[in-house]
C-alpha cells in the first residue's frame, strides 16, 4: 500500500472518530413570568331598596325587622377587613338621614335630624377575627335585638364624617378588625365558593331593624362604640320627636385587605 492510499485511509479514521464523538448543541431560553393579582371580591344580594313603612302604632313600639336581607359572600387571595357604613348625601345634616318628604308638621318639638346609627345590624354568625378589638359595644353586630324599652348599642351602625375612615379597635367589623399587631386581627384568604355553608366566615347574611319607639326618639341610635347615645332626647331636649316624613339613607359594605 502506497503512502497516498494510508494517508487517506487515517485520515477517513480521523475524521470518523470526530464524528462519533462531537456533539453540537443550541440552546433557547423561555422567560416564565407569574403575576399574582391580589384579590378582594365582594358579592351581595340584596333588594335595591329596604323599605321600613311605621303606619301602625305597633310598628313604633316594638320596631320592624327585615331578616336575613343582604346576603354577603367574600373571596379573597389576601388577609382582609369586613366592615359597613352608614352613609347619607348629608342634605339634612352630616351624619343625618337625608328628609325627602316633610309631612307639615310645624310643630318645634319635631326633628328632621335623624342619626344614621338609628340602622341597627344583625349579623348571622360571630366574627372570628377580632381578637384585636377593644370597644365595650361588641367586636361586631352579632348580638340579639334588645327588647323595646332597653336601649342598646350593641347592634348601632357604624358612621364615620363620611370619608374612608374604618372603624377602629374600639368599633365594630362584620369580618377581620383593624390593627397590624398581633394575631386575630384579621381573617385569611378563602372563598364561600369552598368554605360552604351558612356558618362560614366568608358567609354572612344581615338582618336589619329600625326601632321609633313611642314617641318616635329612636332610643338605640348611639355611637357605635357605645359611648354615647344619639336618640333624639339625649341629643336635644325632652319632649322632642322625629318629624313625620319620608327619609333615606344607604349602607356601604367596605372589603379591604388587612393592614
Amino acid at each position: 500500500m502506497n503512502k497516498k492510499v494510508i494517508s487517506l485511509l487515517a485520515s477517513g479514521l480521523l475524521i470518523g472518530s470526530f464524528a462519533a464523538n462531537a456533539q453540537l448543541i443550541d440552546e433557547k431560553n423561555v422567560t416564565i413570568t407569574m403575576d399574582l393579582q391580589p384579590i378582594l371580591q365582594l358579592d351581595m344580594s340584596t333588594s335595591s331598596q329596604l323599605d321600613f313603612v311605621f303606619d301602625e302604632i305597633d310598628d313604633y313600639y316594638a320596631g320592624i325587622t327585615l331578616y336575613g336581607a343582604t346576603i354577603l359572600k367574600v373571596s379573597s387571595t389576601v388577609s382582609w377587613d369586613l366592615y359597613a357604613v352608614g352613609r347619607s348625601t348629608g342634605s339634612t345634616a352630616a351624619g343625618m338621614w337625608d328628609q325627602q318628604i316633610d309631612y307639615g308638621s310645624n310643630n318645634t318639638n319635631a326633628i328632621d335630624q335623624l342619626p344614621l346609627s338609628l340602622l341597627e345590624l344583625r349579623q348571622s354568625q360571630p366574627n372570628a377575627g377580632a381578637a384585636a378589638a377593644t370597644g365595650t359595644s361588641g367586636v361586631d353586630y352579632r348580638a340579639a335585638f334588645t327588647a323595646s324599652g332597653t336601649p342598646s348599642a350593641l347592634n348601632s351602625l357604624y358612621v364615620n364624617a363620611g370619608g374612608m375612615t374604618p372603624p377602629t379597635l374600639a368599633d365594630k367589623y362584620i369580618g377581620g378588625h383593624s390593627g397590624v399587631t398581633g394575631t386575630g386581627d384579621f381573617l385569611p384568604g378563602g372563598s364561600y365558593l369552598t368554605q360552604t355553608g351558612t356558618t362560614s366566615n366568608y358567609y354572612y347574611a344581615i338582618d336589619y331593624r329600625i326601632l321609633p319607639g313611642l314617641p318616635a326618639i329612636f332610643p338605640n341610635a348611639a355611637v357605635a362604640d357605645g359611648t354615647a347615645f344619639l336618640d333624639i332626647v339625649t341629643v336635644n331636649a325632652a319632649g322632642n320627636y322625629a318629624e313625620p316624613g319620608v327619609y333615606t339613607m344607604y349602607v356601604q359594605y367596605v372589603l379591604l385587605e388587612d393592614q
